[in-house]
Formats: structure tokens, C-alpha cells, sequence
């Protein structure tokens, strides 16, 4: 596909996925708060059945929300649902995901110094993990585990912790980390589709009916919403996680992921609590402590001056030269790579001047993560590295 076709595919698709997930995960946040923000309604709500209610000034205007039991006497005429802003969020980022790591599985999926497999099997176990993972988490729900909250959450722990593990050996870095969002997504959407979605219909049917509320729909709906609470936050940090190689791109990547499960499940986990008048800060304090703890244990190791570097001087035009070797292809005025065909991120580095401009970016890309050249398509050495690393500590001289 024409590369230009395929990064306006890639900004429409991108710009669709992040405003229907902002719509679906607006939607969440607002209902989690809306339950746990319900009051005791007077005697004469609780004798039409209403469970709970809730005042609010939103707009210029006062809204006033109440929550039956079970359901209404009488089903209204018109009754909002909720499900669209799922379902277009996983469309959405499923061709997203198809387009960038399907379509160009060579330059996304596939890093042949993590694996040398074909593109073929390469989505293969990509399909096959995010199905899996869907089929796995519901049959677990559907057990007796799911009275068991804590060691459910443990053993789903443990085998997302597996399959990053078992990813992050398989494909690329930020495959990886993109097909674990994806397998935790299509959980969050599955549980809308499979089972929130048919709860809530047999629900409508019995009112409808006047038959008897079986409170198992709702029980199953519950528990289901809840998951999908929880999962939000680590959903959204590996979505925005593309952006930062010092995560996706460590050595122990799959760990890390696991760390900031827990960081921000905490966090929300604390903000739902608030809302139940049961605020406990140092769960927020926990999950600051543990941010902390994981920066400085990934912190990159400072490149000091060689003692070869301290008796010979780093020179500019070898700088030069390495850069325009291995990362000018990619970032130029007028770049040569088939692929990424317009200097990438604005980052143009035709002149020393270009290079001592973006030293900073260098040392973050192409010598704290290695993530850049992309892949290592052009193949930098390590000490090709540390030499740009020693020029950058002496301030990037040009000369």
C-alpha cells in the first residue's frame, strides 16, 4: 500500500479509536461514579421501588438521577443503552492494529533479532493470542472463581504475566506490548457484547414480560463491569506506551508491564473507593512509592568518558558520519527509507547543527532505549553508540 495512503488510514483510524474510547471510557467512569455516589431515597421512592438516588448541577442546569431496585413498574418508551462506544472502540483499534502490525508485519511485528518468523505466523499468533485470551478470562469467569474476586484477580495476573512474557519473545518490542493491549481490550468489549449487553436484555424482556427478575443477570453484569473498571487504566497506559521505548523497548519489558498493571489498577482502585466515602491515601501514596521505585530501577546507566574517549577526542565529523550511516535514512530532508518516507517525529538530521539540536532525543532514543535506528534496521553497533553517547556528555561540540 502507498505509504502516504497508509498514514491517512493510520491518522483516521487513530483519531476514530481515541475519540470512541474517550466516549466508552467517559461512559465507565461516569457510571462507577454515579453507583457510588448514590443516596438513601425518602420512603415515598423506596415504595416505587427506587433503590437510590442523586442530585447534581451540571451545565446551567440540576439533574436529578435515581437507581431502581430491580426495574420499573412500567418499562419507558425510550431507554438509552450503552454498548456502541464499546464496540466502536475495538472496531476501530482492531483495524488500527491490522493496518500497522497486519499489513506491516516486517516492519512492526516482526524483529528478527527477537525471532526470525514469517509474517504469516507472526499474525497467526497474534489472532490466536487476543482469541485466546478472550476465551481463557471468560471460562475462568464462568467458574465458581468468580465468588472468589482476589484469587481470580491473582490468576489472571499470572497468566497475562505469561503471555507478555511469551510475546515479548516472539515478537517485537512494541508488538508485544500492543497485542497485550489488545488482548485486554478485546476482554473489556467481550464482556460488554457477551455478557453486560444479554444480562441487561433479559432484564427488559422479564419487565416487559412481568415476569420475576432473575438477579444473576445483574450479579453477572456486575462483576464483568467492574473487570472492566479495573482494566481501563493499564488499557490506556499501554495504548500511550507507544510513544515511550523506555518502557516498551527494556529488557524485562513484560515485567515492567506487569508493575504497571498493579500501579494503575491501584490508582483506580483507590478513586473507586473515594467514591464509597472509603478513601484510603496510601493507596495512592503506594502506587507514587512504586512509580518511583520502577523509574530509578530502569533508569539508564550514565555513559562516562572512556578511558580511550578521555585521551583521544571525540571528533564531530565521526559523529557525523555514523548518524548519516545509520539514522538519516529515516530522518532527512529528503529521506531514502521505502518505508518511513518523511523525516519521522519532525526529527530531520542532515547537519551537525540538526544533530546537536536533537542530542537530547538521541540520548533518549538511540542510546538510553535503543529503540532507534527502527529496529535496528540499519544496524548501529554498541559502540557506535557509545561513541555519540561520549559526544553528547562532552555538550555536542561541532568540532
Amino acid at each position: 500500500m502507498d505509504p502516504y495512503i497508509t498514514e491517512w488510514l493510520n491518522l483516521i483510524l487513530r483519531f476514530a479509536h481515541v475519540i470512541t474510547g474517550i466516549a466508552w471510557i467517559g461512559a465507565s467512569f461516569y457510571f462507577v461514579w454515579l453507583d457510588n455516589h448514590l443516596e438513601k431515597p425518602p420512603q415515598w421512592k423506596t415504595d416505587k421501588g427506587i433503590g437510590g438516588d442523586l442530585w447534581a448541577i451540571h451545565g446551567g442546569g440540576f439533574y436529578e438521577v435515581a437507581k431502581y431496585k430491580h426495574a420499573p413498574e412500567q418499562m419507558p418508551k425510550l431507554l438509552h443503552w450503552f454498548k456502541w462506544e464499546a464496540y466502536s472502540t475495538w472496531l476501530t483499534g482492531f483495524v488500527l492494529l491490522a493496518l500497522m502490525f497486519y499489513l506491516g508485519a516486517e516492519t512492526y511485528l516482526i524483529d528478527p533479532s527477537v525471532s526470525e518468523i514469517s509474517p504469516a505466523l507472526a499474525i497467526t499468533i497474534g489472532l490466536a493470542s487476543i482469541a485466546g485470551g478472550w476465551l481463557v478470562y471468560d471460562l475462568l469467569c464462568r467458574t465458581k472463581l468468580s465468588e472468589h474476586g482476589v484469587v481470580l484477580g491473582i490468576i489472571l495476573m499470572v497468566l497475562i504475566c505469561g503471555l507478555s512474557y511469551v510475546l515479548s519473545q516472539t515478537f517485537s518490542a512494541r508488538g508485544a506490548f500492543m497485542h497485550v493491549g489488545a488482548v485486554v481490550g478485546t476482554i473489556m468489549a467481550g464482556n460488554v457484547f457477551f455478557t453486560i449487553m444479554p444480562s441487561q436484555r433479559a432484564l427488559v424482556s422479564s419487565v416487559e414480560k412481568g415476569e420475576p427478575v432473575d438477579p444473576s443477570w445483574g450479579a453477572k453484569a456486575k462483576l464483568r463491569s467492574t473487570h472492566n473498571t479495573y482494566a481501563t487504566l493499564p488499557l490506556i497506559f499501554i495504548m500511550i506506551s507507544n510513544h515511550y521505548p523506555m518502557i516498551f523497548n527494556h529488557q524485562y519489558n513484560w515485567a515492567l508491564l506487569m508493575v504497571i498493571f498493579v500501579i494503575t489498577a491501584a490508582i483506580r482502585q483507590y478513586f473507586v473507593a473515594k467514591h464509597k466515602g472509603n478513601e484510603n491515601k496510601m493507596v495512592l501514596v503506594a502506587a507514587a512509592l512504586l512509580t518511583i521505585a520502577l523509574m530509578i530501577a530502569i533508569a539508564p546507566k550514565k555513559v562516562e568518558k572512556s578511558a580511550q574517549a578521555q585521551q583521544n577526542t571525540i571528533e564531530a565529523a565521526q559523529v557525523k558520519s555514523i548518524i548519516n550511516e545509520r539514522c538519516t535514512a529515516c530522518h532527512s530532508k529528503k529521506n531514502t527509507d521505502q518505508i518511513f518516507t518523511v523525516a519521522q517525529g519532525g526529527v530531520i538530521l542532515d547537519t551537525l547543527d540538526d544533530m546537536k539540536r536533537w542530542a537530547p532525543r538521541i540520548q533518549a532514543r538511540a542510546i538510553d532505549a535503543k529503540d532507534m535506528p527502527f529496529i535496528n534496521k540499519t544496524k548501529m553497533t554498541d559502540d557506535e553508540r557509545i561513541y555519540i553517547a561520549q559526544w553528547i556528555a562532552q555538550g555536542a561540540p561541532l568540532k
